[in-house]
């Protein structure tokens, strides 16, 4: 049976079962002044640190399983960085129910304790790659502690305080949460803030894989947790003055149907456009190629041969090389080098 050794700031130590994790590495439990939190390790960690968020309800598991289970992302990340994967307080593989005599966390809190998790590990600067709720939290993190930020790599990133209509829809899902737990409303709710209607509705399928594994671990949640999660996400304030003083370089991803696209767009123009590029994806692997040229940008490079699914068995190709590519794409100024304000949408060919 496979173990991991879960620690904190004391010597203490206990084993947990990870047979369901996918990915080889250990799990830390970090005793911060804001509570537990864990943090999942990948990698050698003499290397450079990118730390991972992931949206609300997910873990680092159900929100980064896709990304890090393609060869040619794996490759690229793990040749560069050791991977810390921080997942929110109670969100991660068999959680207990927080304490109600826990006072809820803000925000804030939430960044502050990354600072923690970073002086746990002892590491001074770290990438940093979040989903909508991580990515703000990220954001934020990025805001009140410049000088540990090399860059960052945002996914539907959100950066406003809430609408009113975003206000009350969460107060349905909290109020859900709280008298029925992680019920079906919930769950298809959750999973139209994740995915896509076209993924959602598949029509060569009732469900993808994907899918049905993400309601699957959604299963496994705590929902008292993730209530604890929304509601420091409801509550949230806006970062528009701080991300127009913010320095580090800066990747967008969002797709042209996100339920937070144009959220996505309104941060990407407030930024500054020396150090910002938005994207507007279509596929994982379109993600790779400007992931790489950011990486580039910041002084990392990529194995001379990457592990790729479009490789006829023979020798393997970097996905710089896929023939679907735009030409702007392939622009080293447009996404890396000297980072500009872009928008691309690249449409693949069946």
């Amino acid at each position: 049976m496979c173990k991991t050794e879960v620690m904190g700031d004391s010597s203490d130590s206990v084993s947990i079962d990870i047979d369901l994790i996918p990915l080889g590495g250990k799990e830390y439990m970090v005793k911060t002044s804001k509570g537990s939190i864990s943090v999942f390790v990948c990698g050698d960690q003499e290397k450079p640190a990118l730390i991972t968020y992931p949206d609300v309800a997910l873990n680092y598991i159900s929100c980064f399983q896709g990304l890090f289970f393609c060869p040619d992302a794996a490759s690229l990340l793990l040749h560069n960085f050791c991977i810390y994967h921080i997942d929110a307080p109670g969100h991660e593989l068999g959680a207990d129910v927080i304490s109600s005599d826990i006072p809820l966390l803000s925000v804030d809190d939430l960044a502050d304790q990354i600072a923690e998790v970073l002086d746990f590990f002892g590491l001074k600067q770290v990438l940093c790659l979040g989903v909508t709720a991580g990515a703000y939290i990220l954001s934020l993190f990025a805001i009140k502690y410049k000088e540990r930020v090399l860059g960052l790599i945002l996914v539907s990133p959100i950066c406003k305080a809430p609408s009113w209509t975003e206000w009350l829809y969460n107060k349905i899902l909290l109020n859900l949460l709280y008298f029925y737990g992680m019920c079906s409303l919930l769950k298809e709710s959750l999973l139209q803030r994740y995915f896509s209607k076209e993924l959602r509705c598949d029509v060569q399928s009732e469900e993808s894989d994907i899918i049905q594994t993400c309601r699957r671990l959604l299963d496994e949640r705590q929902s008292l947790n993730v209530m604890r999660f929304l509601q420091s996400m409801n509550e949230r304030h806006d970062l528009t003055e701080g991300l127009k003083k913010l320095q580090c370089k800066t990747l967008i991803f969002v797709g042209a149907r996100s339920p937070f696209h144009s959220e996505s767009m309104y941060m990407s123009t407030v930024m500054d456009k020396r150090i910002c590029a938005l994207v507007e994806k279509s596929t994982l692997t379109l993600m790779l190629i400007p992931i790489e040229f950011f990486l580039m940008g910041l002084g990392y490079y990529r194995q001379p041969y990457f592990a790729s699914s479009s490789s006829n068995g023979s020798n393997p190709v970097s996905p710089l090389s896929h023939s679907c590519v735009a030409p702007e794409l392939l622009s080293l100024e447009s996404l890396g080098i000297k980072l500009k304000r872009i928008k691309t949408r690249v449409d693949i060919e069946t």
